[in-house]
């Protein structure tokens, strides 16, 4: 309870969760108070805001608003599977190497630093070319692989902290196995580092899913904001003040949702670490 009170007094966190909880809301009804329509209407094509259409056409003459509302639910699923699987695979390595320590520690910490040489987001170009992903969870298996060794290193380092109170020492003493000492003492330590990572991993998941899919890399329909981004800019949107709306539309809506989510990521290391708050 005194979390959620030190949150709610965070103003910035405040308005980042109504910012993404505006656009998880437009994602969730908006497609069934405003749906696309089934076909083209080139005589409204490219055109500007009006009040029937608050946000403009694209190039086909579909509704931008409609498109923004049906183009979210793939952005946000893929992200939050993303940046679930990708933190339990950091947990999980970077835990075991810190625990356990010893020649397991030299072997996972070397797997995680050549892992890190990897170039995270041409090999994930390459993967998602190969593979021809058609799922969202096939996208986000692969950002997460690609994606955990840097969280994991950082967690090693909080497990190798933790590793040194005496709480975990008496554990350590009273013989109550590995299972117990990382689960019932270890891991409720961590909950606060592990939902701010958790955070930070869906942002960056939105960056790389949108980059692959306005690149046109991922097949998916053409309601999700990158490709809404892509079509728009290959019909050559930025030329014309009317038809911009096709690029302000997806561009502001993956803006908003950044922007909600480090605003709630910074908000939420403010709570979890005293000598961040400013008037909290």
């Amino acid at each position: 309870m005194e979390t959620l009170r030190l949150f709610a007094r965070n103003k910035l966190g405040l308005v980042g969760l109504v910012l993404v909880g505006l656009l998880v809301l437009s994602a969730v009804i908006g497609p069934g108070l405003r749906p696309v329509g089934d076909t083209a209407d080139l005589a409204h094509a490219s055109e500007g805001p009006t009040a029937e259409h608050p946000l403009g056409t694209n190039f086909q003459g579909l509704d931008n608003l409609a498109l923004l509302f049906s183009g979210g639910k793939d952005i946000m699923l893929i992200a939050l599977i993303t940046g679930i699987l990708e933190t339990l695979i950091a947990v999980s390595i970077g835990a075991t190497a810190a625990y356990f320590g010893g020649r397991a520690d030299a072997l996972l910490v070397a797997f995680i630093e050549l892992w890190l040489t990897i170039p995270r987001f041409p090999l994930l170009a390459i993967l998602a070319t190969l593979l021809k992903l058609k799922e969202p969870w096939m996208l986000s298996i692969i950002i997460a692989v690609m994606g955990w060794p840097s969280l994991a290193r950082q967690v090693r380092t909080v497990v190798l902290s933790l590793k040194k109170r005496d709480y975990i020492e008496a554990a350590n003493m009273l013989d109550l196995g590995p299972g117990h000492i990382i689960f019932r003492e270890m891991l409720p330590n961590m909950l606060s580092f592990i939902a701010i990572a958790l955070v930070s991993t869906i942002v960056f998941a939105i960056y790389y899913q949108t980059s692959l899919v306005f690149l046109g890399l991922i097949p998916f329909s053409s309601a999700n904001w990158g490709v809404m981004l892509s079509l728009a800019e290959n019909k050559g949107a930025i030329y014309t003040a009317s038809a911009a709306w096709g690029v302000i539309t997806p561009i502001g809506a993956i803006v908003m949702l950044q922007i909600g989510l480090v605003w709630i990521m910074r908000a939420l290391e403010e709570v979890f670490n005293p000598r961040l708050r400013q008037g909290v």
